[in-house]
């Protein structure tokens, strides 16, 4: 009992810290939740084009100003001028359309008069450019037919005619889920933070040398001294879990009383135990306190970054991602961002979660025996 009442009382003495990390948590999770979009609609978008012609606008013509006028905000100018390519680069126009002269007759005799385009390259022009693809080679399949002018534009009309209607089956709230696979990526920065400081803490206050001399003097054997501070240490991790847990349900309510919550704990369990054994490890390699602070940056801060806690997984470089692979906190977040997509959460579909745990706990397994390791090496160093 010694042991664990100082391992408290310890504790008690880096309370401020604890509750700063905690407040960390709850003011980013709370910020999330404000700044996420809350919009579930499909919003048809248009691109800005300008088209420029300098044939007449009938026949032809006319039916590709108007398809191109139906799908994005198109400003109609005769003539080309050097205000066109200050227009793109400010982006007020995504692409550029230039019919030249006789486009009409052209077409209508057999030819393939060429339409010269400008682009600013980004995804609206993209949308600009497939939608004037799909016109010409719809034209282009009637004019070969050797219909008549009329009886073309009829049949182009009919056949762009023909949408595709945008049907989401997905009955996931993706607003809701989006924001609480981001309020646990990132509390794998406060998680781990939290135990790596305090743990490195506390157990340097017990590698002390006026300490170790009592150990060495008493009663108790070094290894149950050690058994003890581990049931302490996990004692700890316990408590900062549940107040992870109170602090999740007072953000999302009653909304993680599901199936998908229960994952979304059990993934953050099996990190923190990550957490417990690599602050262990560190406490036995590095003894000074003041080199903690400096420990906790580099490890806990620079995880966050490179595995997607505080950027977007989809936003960073595959080569950032490549080498987060050798980090715990990837495999969290990589377990997160699945419960945020699937569908179902069927034993059968359950694979790519219960891969990422289990490398989570080969991580824990791995850091253990290093501690162990390190250990038995301190033990015959001391005779």
């Amino acid at each position: 009992m010694t042991v664990f009442k100082t391992f408290w009382q310890i504790i008690k003495r880096y309370k401020m810290m604890i509750l700063l990390y905690t407040f960390l948590l709850l003011l980013f999770g709370g910020l999330n939740m404000k700044t996420n979009d809350t919009s579930l609609n499909f919003v048809d978008s248009k691109p800005d084009i300008m088209m420029i012609h300098e044939d007449e606008a009938i026949g032809i013509t006319k039916s590709l100003i108007d398809y191109m006028s139906l799908h994005a905000n198109v400003s109609i100018v005769s003539e080309m001028s050097e205000e066109i390519d200050d227009a793109l680069f400010y982006r007020q126009f995504n692409y550029v359309i230039f019919i030249p002269k006789n486009y009409r007759s052209d077409v209508l005799n057999g030819l393939k008069p060429s339409i010269t385009v400008k682009s600013t390259g980004d995804y609206q022009a993209s949308l600009a450019s497939m939608l004037l693809d799909r016109f010409l080679k719809t034209q282009e399949a009637f004019v070969d037919s050797k219909l008549s002018e009329q009886e073309i534009l009829k049949a182009i009309d009919d056949a762009l005619q023909d949408r595709t209607e945008v049907v989401v089956t997905s009955k996931l709230d993706m607003n809701e889920l989006s924001q609480v696979t981001q309020y646990f990526n990132f509390a794998s920065y406060t998680l781990m933070a939290t135990i790596i400081f305090i743990i490195c803490l506390v157990l340097s206050s017990f590698h002390e040398e006026k300490v170790k001399n009592r150990i060495l003097v008493s009663k108790m054997s070094y290894r149950v001294h050690n058994r003890l501070i581990l049931m302490a240490s996990f004692g700890y991790m316990l408590f900062v879990f549940l107040l992870f847990l109170l602090f999740g349900f007072l953000l999302f309510g009653f909304s993680l009383l599901t199936w998908r919550g229960f994952f979304y704990f059990c993934n953050a369990f099996f990190f923190l135990f990550v957490s417990l054994t690599l602050a262990i490890l560190i406490s036995n390699l590095v003894q000074k306190k003041e080199a903690v602070s400096g420990i906790v940056n580099v490890i806990a801060l620079g995880s966050a970054f490179l595995c997607g806690a505080f950027v977007p997984v989809e936003w960073l470089p595959s080569s950032v991602l490549k080498i987060a692979h050798v980090l715990p906190t990837y495999w969290y977040i990589q377990g997160n961002e699945f419960l945020k997509t699937a569908e179902k959460l069927q034993i059968s579909e359950l694979g790519p979660l219960a891969q990422n745990m289990f490398f989570l706990v080969l991580f824990g397994i791995g850091f253990l025996g290093l501690n162990l390791l390190l250990l038995r090496m301190k033990q015959k160093r001391n005779g």
